[in-house]
């Protein structure tokens, strides 16, 4: 019986899913819904509550508040410079991708935190703390370049 999600894992260009004697990894963590949140847009995807090409998972959800939309994954569409002038721009599209984690209920207080570390590449940091005090930290290291 399966508990949890399956677990997305960041590779640095994309995400992956691994099965172990055929069945996948699961997690009751936030990596898949973190990872989902900020990479789970397509292309055409403009970072818009309004845009109808969006990720496919968001077409069946009645309520608008549980659909994905990835600002984040936008700014890489856009070709953005990943620059120090734009390390904010992308913490705030980050942070705003997040905001299902409290608008759901799961969450308190989120938290979005990027960090260059070296040329086309980021490290990004998500702080998840529940109302009852649990804390949960997850971090993607991310080929900028990769998602064009």
């Amino acid at each position: 019986m399966y508990q949890g999600d399956v677990l997305i894992f960041n590779t640095g260009d994309g995400g992956e899913i691994e099965f172990v004697n055929g069945q996948p990894i699961m997690t009751g963590g936030f990596e898949s819904m973190i990872f989902l949140c900020w990479f789970g847009g397509n292309f055409e995807d403009d970072g818009l509550a309004a845009n109808r090409k969006t990720w496919w998972a968001n077409l069946n959800e009645q309520d608008p508040d549980k659909r994905y939309i990835s600002r984040l994954q936008n700014l890489i569409f856009q070709g953005v410079p990943l620059n120090s002038g734009n390390r904010r721009r992308i913490e705030e599209a980050a942070l705003a991708d997040l905001e299902i984690f409290k608008s759901s209920g799961i969450a308190g207080e989120v938290v979005a935190e990027a960090f260059i570390t070296g040329r086309n590449q980021l490290k990004l940091v998500a702080q998840v703390n529940s109302p009852q005090g649990e804390n949960s930290e997850v971090a993607f290291l991310i080929n900028w370049q990769s998602y064009l």
